[in-house]
């Protein structure tokens, strides 16, 4: 069996191997090679750079079993059983994403433990499963968001055989699987990439440090790695997507972004398979780029993240103001939202002190996704808390019948579906004590501008941080959990048995409110959402009469063009 390893950067470098340590060959481009009958499935080795020890991974390691500082194992995907011949994912337009970090789903936190979680999902209504980072970072436990070997899955998760277990017993429950990727930083523990090649560059910094070298010296095979590392996911998994993080930290000069490069990889991987891939992107740019077509200067990203949506919504239902959130928080903010997906399309940000973004004209409502809650909004907060810690029950619902109606592509956070209990904290287990320290030092700092203080946070180090953010399970089965559970259930039956609420136009979204009453009215053809967000009983007018669907309280009925509603309350009424 040929190894093979790009290390333009080494002037000697050694296969260690079965105990042994044998020279490899330079060949063009600087990649190394060696053919040796040691290397097979299940074998475990690893790469001395110029003589330096200990051994270190192969940076396309595809399984480090003792983590990110252990040796690498060769793996062969081929061997792995499926049963998902066929198999394609239900078209994004028509999706239920659902977010979940594989370490705290279940008590357990791992691949073959969400398995057992997987027909919850399927009763539910979702249709793709969004699993936060699972390549390998430092330690047992983290958000993922630091991985350092990329091609590998984490090994506390379940490895390789673990993710490939859990992709194809999801495609049995007819659910898709996207897998969120970092491409914009490497973790601070474990990254040895900079010893093989020039991985890095100085001349720009992101804020985790040095920038991925995109456009500089040496970028043709940067790029190469990242793209294959992609493709790995969709091709070797069977993963049907991947959320690319943070894409504004990806820096790239180049007059073929990284991202346009990607998506027509993708693309055209799409077309060998014979079966949907998609890329959604999270991006702090409100730039329609990404998901414009190629063709009229776009990158060709099927879906991105909308976040001043989540900020509108957040904003109007819980009265919060700190931090970024000064941007927002009238109702007139959530209108424009719901009506064109970003409220800062131009608009002077007072947060930022300037301008920020620009209309994302002529695109429609399935180019972006819509949400209450997100890994980001509940855990970059101090202590953790979910929408159902900081808001009534009724605001809850209220919330989740404006996403589960909006034009956008709707996706929850693990456990929103019922307002668990627990909340999601940040966390990481790194084994080296000054990286922990620095960690949770660093993380205290960063929450001066939302005003809260050091002491509130939860030292991220801690296992209890981690372990109070694992999901309750006995909870959807009792109340006040199982009527909130049962309220998701309907909203998302609602939307699939209802086209108008399904069709993504955004120009046919019709909304009505008043600042002063604090109601809102949301139109999607024969469908009316009406809200009342005042903490009194109060008529809202409807822009036609109708009955209710669905409503939050008993005893809610229209009289002809108006509708009587007790306080934080929701109905959805259709036209006669």
């Amino acid at each position: 069996m040929e190894l093979r390893v790009w290390a333009p950067n080494a002037a000697t470098v050694h296969l260690a191997i079965a105990g042994e340590r044998i020279a490899m060959t330079r060949g063009d481009g600087g990649w190394w090679s060696i053919e040796t009958p040691l290397a097979a499935p299940g074998v475990d080795y690893a790469f001395v750079i110029d003589a330096a020890d200990p051994p270190i991974p192969d940076p396309r390691s595809h399984f480090q079993p003792a983590g990110v500082h252990g040796p690498s194992r060769l793996v062969d995907h081929a061997a792995f059983r499926r049963s998902d011949a066929g198999w394609n994912a239900p078209p994004l337009e028509a999706a239920i994403v659902y977010e979940l970090h594989v370490g705290t789903f279940t008590p357990a936190g791992t691949f073959a433990a969400a398995i057992e979680r997987l027909g919850h999902l399927a009763e539910l209504g979702v249709t793709h499963v969004e699993l936060m980072p699972v390549a390998e970072f430092s330690g047992d436990r983290g958000w993922g968001y630091d991985g350092v070997d990329l091609f590998a899955p984490h090994h506390a998760y379940g490895g390789p055989d673990g993710l490939k277990a859990l992709i194809d017993a999801a495609h049995a429950r007819g659910l898709a699987v996207l897998i969120d990727v970092v491409y914009n930083h490497f973790g601070p523990s474990g990254n040895y990439l900079p010893r093989f090649g020039p991985y890095l560059t100085k001349r720009y910094a992101t804020p985790w440090g040095e920038a991925i070298n995109f456009d500089g010296a040496g970028s043709d095979e940067v790029r190469r790695f990242f793209c294959d590392n992609a493709l790995a996911w969709l091709r070797d998994y069977h993963a049907d997507g991947l959320r690319i993080d943070a894409v504004h930290a990806i820096l790239d000069t180049s007059a073929l972004h990284f991202i346009e490069q990607l998506a027509a990889e993708v693309a055209a991987l799409e077309r060998r398979l014979g079966r949907r891939l998609v890329l959604i992107a999270e991006s702090d740019l409100n730039d329609p780029r990404l998901v414009r077509p190629p063709a009229i200067g776009g990158y060709g990203i099927a879906a991105q993240w909308s976040d001043d949506f989540h900020h509108a919504l957040h904003t109007v239902l819980t009265g919060e103001r700190a931090g970024y959130y000064a941007d927002f928080g009238a109702i007139a903010d959530l209108a424009k939202a719901l009506r064109s997906a970003w409220v800062y399309d131009g608009r002077y940000s007072r947060f930022r002190g300037r301008r920020h973004g620009r209309p994302p004209v002529g695109l429609d409502g399935h180019k972006f996704l819509g949400y209450l809650q997100t890994h980001d909004q509940v855990g970059n907060r101090a202590r953790g808390e979910r929408g159902a810690h900081l808001m009534s029950l009724g605001r809850a619902k209220i919330g989740a019948a404006l996403v589960m109606t909006s034009a956008f592509i709707p996706m929850l956070f693990m456990g929103e579906e019922w307002g668990a209990s627990a909340p999601f904290q940040y966390f990481a287990g790194h084994p080296e004590p000054e990286l922990a320290r620095a960690v949770s030092e660093g993380r205290r700092r960063e929450f001066a501008a939302f005003g809260w203080k050091p002491e509130d946070v939860p030292d991220p180090e801690a296992v209890a941080t981690f372990m109070r953010s694992k999901l309750d399970w006995s909870e959807p089965g009792r109340e006040p959990y199982r009527g909130m559970l049962e309220w998701y259930r309907e909203l998302i039956r609602l939307r699939a048995a209802t086209p108008a609420l399904c069709d993504g136009r955004l120009d046919q979204v019709d909304v009505r409110f008043d600042e002063d009453a604090k109601w809102i009215v949301v139109g999607r053809g024969p469908i009316a959402v009406a809200c009342n967000l005042a903490p009194r009983l109060q008529t809202v007018p409807l822009p036609f009469a109708g009955r209710v669907l669905l409503a939050s309280e008993p005893g809610i009925t229209p009289d002809g063009s108006a509708i009587a509603l007790p306080p934080d309350s929701v109905a959805i009424i259709s036209r006669h």
